[in-house]
């Protein structure tokens, strides 16, 4: 009788289709409002130290200022001025050159050092990665007086050797100031370049090692054949981050004008160099904000360029 009513009865009820619907969608709006929650933050601050500062460039960049009747809006004249001034170019020149020269041997520099700490034959490893990364943080304002002091002919290490040997070399000079800012950014980045080298090593899985060492791979076979491949995406990154610090260069060229004399540095002698004389010294800030918009664009195309180059190369291989 029992089974007889327990098989009469009704099957349980099912939820319909249509019924778990405005359940899923409330579930999905309230993951949604979670992460905005999440998000607000950042964005906020992104858009008010980002967005609106390049917005409000923009803006500038479409007027020009005058003593007498102040703003006048030009339109896109200040860009038309600028890809005709040849102080502009010649300062995008010389950072283009800086860089090219400047990048490459500071990466393999920072490579090289990263390789031998993995290599584990150095004593003392954990002292030498803090002491070669302590340079980057250095203020790049110290580190540009403390070089200035130290390769200045008047009362600097260079002054020295000068009067010892009867030289007259001067690292200042308008030939190598160039150079001697490079030997400043390099010994103040690498150290940063070498730590993201050395992660990348160390991410490389123990089991590769094992299997080399079982080959009858030597140092130089590994070296090659498993850590120089592993470097590869974090040299795409290093490079692309060094594009973008040396096209910003600002401090150096800023500051040795005023302890050393005649260095050949100039008022439009880097980009950004040029569009802070303009807007703080020239009052000419409509033109500075369109320097500053076209520079930004330049390095934005620059560095593109070199991550699509740069991923293309590592999927081949």
């Amino acid at each position: 009788m029992d089974l007889a009513r327990r098989f009469d009865a009704d099957p349980p009820a099912t939820a319909s289709p249509d019924a778990k619907r405005p359940q899923t969608a409330t579930r999905k709006h309230r993951r949604t409002r979670i992460a905005l929650a999440f998000i607000a933050p950042f964005g906020t601050l992104f858009a008010l130290v980002f967005i609106v500062p390049i917005l409000y460039a923009a803006y500038l960049s479409l007027f020009q200022q005058k003593l007498i009747g102040g703003d006048t809006f030009v339109g896109f004249a200040n860009y038309g001025k600028l890809f005709r001034d040849p102080q502009f170019w010649d300062g995008v020149g010389r950072v283009f050159r800086f860089t090219l020269i400047q990048v490459p041997i500071m990466l393999i520099f920072a490579m090289a050092l990263a390789l031998a700490l993995d290599g584990m034959r150095v004593h003392g490893a954990k002292f030498m990665r803090m002491t070669i990364f302590l340079p980057y943080a250095v203020p790049a304002i110290v580190s540009t007086l403390m070089w200035g002091f130290l390769l200045g002919v008047k009362y600097g290490l260079f002054g020295s050797l000068n009067d010892a040997l009867g030289t007259d070399l001067d690292p200042f000079a308008p030939g190598t100031t160039l150079i001697s800012i490079g030997l400043m950014v390099t010994w103040a980045f690498t150290g940063f370049n070498m730590l993201i080298f050395y992660a990348a090593l160390k991410a490389v899985p123990r089991e590769l090692y094992e299997a080399a060492a079982i080959d009858g791979a030597n140092e130089f076979q590994v070296v090659r054949a498993i850590k120089v491949p592993a470097l590869r995406g974090s040299l795409v990154v290093t490079t692309i981050f060094s594009i973008i610090g040396t096209f910003q260069m600002f401090n150096e060229p800023q500051i040795l004008p005023s302890m050393v004399a005649g260095s050949g540095v100039t008022t439009f002698y880097t980009p950004n160099l040029y569009a802070y004389h303009l807007a703080f010294t020239g009052s000419q800030q409509g033109y500075a904000a369109a320097l500053a918009l076209v520079m930004a664009a330049i390095t934005i195309a620059v560095a593109y360029a070199v991550q699509i180059r740069g991923l293309r190369n590592a999927s081949d291989q």
